[in-house]
């Protein structure tokens, strides 16, 4: 790599291996499915060749229609769960697969349903990875305390099977595999109240928007970082709506108050410049949502985080 940045979990030569997740089953709003061609048909894989990657696309991409259940019935509360449950665990195959190579797994979303499958394939190679979850919601609901019965809202309790989100009907694929103490959120401002105490009773790490407001986003991810081990693989998943709608205003939870485009890059930058990536998620870009300059200037900010994340710098 140009940088000379040396990636301990990671073999020469460098690849960024691609799985575009063309996928909304985990909300209700159309469009975020499209994500992942638009960030494409922006030339990412020509900008990250230009890094110095090599740049493998998944075969799978763009299209999980095929993986669609003609008939899905609500599940208890949950909406559309056979339908996530058979992309989140294609999606897990295809990060599996490409992290066992020694390939950095790169997801575009698509919704952060998928998550259930990006971490739970890295995990299966590093049982000991961690988890940097950048976005605005905790995403922590189970299937007793979601009011929605979105499934984007749920992936971490799955993840690690908190009480409530074991034993799914069409979830035996997803054992409990990120434990309590392996994830550190950044730029929380919008968490439900059964998840506050979820996080709370499980003693999760989590820096919501106080804390880096209190802190600054360098002392913020230096913490974080410091917590997860420094010698560990990293899996960052990152929610374009961690940051403030007035800079990707195209996805379709957005909340007041978020991160700067400068705190989400030095973000990105920073887990980059630790050598321990292995796996990085760029969800909920949604190019139906808002006038087109908004949407181009959310595509443009996806482009850059991930660049940011596989090791674009200022200097």
């Amino acid at each position: 790599m140009a940088d000379m940045t040396h990636h301990k979990f990671l073999k020469a030569p460098y690849t960024v291996g691609i799985v575009g997740a063309a996928f909304s089953g985990g909300q209700p709003r159309g469009g975020v499915e499209q994500g992942p061609a638009r960030l494409v048909e922006f030339g990412l894989p020509s900008q990250l060749s230009s890094l110095g990657w090599n740049v493998d696309i998944d075969e799978k991409f763009p299209t999980y229609e095929h993986l669609r259940p003609p008939s899905d019935q609500d599940i208890g509360k949950l909406k559309n769960a056979r339908y996530v449950s058979a992309v989140t665990k294609s999606v897990s195959d295809s990060v599996k697969s490409l992290v066992a190579k020694g390939h950095l797994a790169l997801t575009l979303g698509g919704d952060h349903s998928l998550a259930m499958g990006t971490i739970s394939g890295s995990a299966a190679v590093y049982p000991d990875v961690g988890v940097i979850w950048v976005d605005a919601h905790a995403d922590i609901n189970t299937p007793e305390t979601t009011e929605t019965g979105n499934l984007h809202g749920c992936p971490v309790s799955f993840l690690m099977g908190l009480p409530g989100a074991r034993n799914i009907p069409s979830f035996e694929w997803l054992s409990p595999c990120l434990p309590t103490n392996r994830i550190v959120y950044i730029g929380l401002r919008d968490v439900d109240v059964p998840e506050k105490k979820i996080l709370k009773d499980n003693n999760i790490k989590a820096f919501s928007m106080h804390e880096v407001d209190k802190y600054g986003i360098g002392k913020v991810v230096e913490m974080a970082l410091d917590y997860l081990g420094r010698d560990k693989p990293v899996h960052l998943s990152f929610d374009v709506d961690a940051l403030d709608p007035s800079v990707a205003p195209a996805t379709g939870t957005p909340v007041r108050g978020g991160l700067t485009f400068r705190e989400g890059h030095f973000i990105c930058e920073a887990v980059y410049e630790t050598g321990n990536l292995v796996a990085v998620d760029i969800m909920e870009v949604n190019p139906l949502l808002g006038d087109q300059a908004y949407v181009l200037q959310t595509i443009q900010i996806g482009c850059s985080l991930t660049r940011t994340a596989l090791g674009e710098t200022l200097l």
